[in-house]
């Protein structure tokens, strides 16, 4: 399987923004469907956003589309979430996923059928 690492995670003030990176290592040489969701404390897990193997389709909330950006390159293994205007609430830990179905379609509660993640890299937001 693929291995994915996060990065670019820490302290934003709010109205900021940050880039978060999800490296894939590994199998890298199969079609994965990629996506990242979160989880603030106390809260259950959050689908943010997801992308195709292609990358000519990209899934989240109307809220999240308004000020983060999903995209990824596959040449360098590579999956970015562009995360602009940030606000507190936004602060979590953020998890990068990936599915094995290269063309799946992710919404919230999709993180029932995913079985490779990274360890989380944790924003926080600061007002």
């Amino acid at each position: 399987q693929v291995h994915l690492v996060e990065s670019g995670g820490g302290l934003a003030q709010a109205g900021g923004s940050l880039r978060l990176s999800c490296a894939a290592s590994g199998r890298t040489g199969s079609r994965y469907a990629m996506g990242w969701f979160r989880q603030a404390a106390g809260k259950e897990r959050e689908f943010v956003a997801g992308v195709n193997w292609s990358g000519d389709a990209t899934y989240s909330t109307d809220i999240v589309k308004a000020r983060f950006n999903i995209s990824r390159d596959n040449g360098e293994n590579t999956m970015i979430l562009q995360m602009n205007s940030v606000k507190p609430e936004n602060t979590a830990v953020y998890y990068c996923a990936a599915d094995p179905n290269p063309s799946s379609s992710w919404y919230q509660g999709y993180e029932k059928y995913i079985e490779i993640w990274g360890q989380g890299t944790l924003v926080t937001v600061s007002s």
